[in-house]
């Protein structure tokens, strides 16, 4: 009975997106029902194998034309008892992630923290980060995240793409990254 008012309701939320991503132009609507979580992606936008990707990579999508343009979710396990403001501020996590990202860097890459903020959707407080990311050869990147915590799990969406583009995509990326949501 539970099983089925659950998929129930996950349909119901899948065609409401569909429904409301028609009203936003350029955007597709991408739900992962056994993971829990779901967002909007740019049209033209392709999903990628994410067998040989890091661990806790639930998916990836990037841009046809645009290949450095990607996006993907990460999914990390945390204790249930946990939430996304007992991991500390939207700064304080940020930074968190920004010291765990320059750790891995190689060869040279940096990355710095824009700007953090904190927003509540339906009872659920997500954290949007913006970072830039210098790469060795000194080329510039931009990064948006969305961070939640829900049912032990943290789930990290991020989009990229090459600085040089950030103005031709800022309000389609800030629109994606603000449809992240999980249940």
């Amino acid at each position: 009975m539970f099983k089925s008012q659950r998929i129930f309701i996950l349909t119901l939320i899948s065609l409401t997106l569909i429904s409301c991503s028609v009203g936003v132009s350029g955007l597709q609507s991408y739900v992962d029902a056994g993971d829990g979580y779901q967002f909007l992606y740019p049209s033209g936008w392709v999903g990628v194998d994410v067998k040989q990707s890091s661990q806790g990579v639930d998916v990836i999508f990037r841009d046809l034309i645009e290949e450095s343009e990607n996006l993907t979710v990460i999914i990390s396990d945390v204790d249930k008892e946990k939430t996304l403001t007992s991991l500390g501020t939207p700064t304080e996590v940020g930074y968190y992630l920004l010291k765990q990202m320059n750790n891995k860097a190689e060869n040279g890459r940096t990355v710095d923290l824009i700007d953090a903020e904190s927003r509540e959707v339906e009872g659920k407080t997500y954290y949007n980060l913006e970072y830039e990311v210098t790469l060795p050869n000194q080329t510039k990147r931009h990064n948006l995240a969305s961070i939640a915590v829900s049912r032990g799990k943290l789930f990290t969406f991020n989009l990229s793409t090459l600085q040089n583009r950030w103005s031709k995509v800022e309000n389609l990326f800030k629109t994606t990254v603000n449809s992240f949501s999980v249940y």
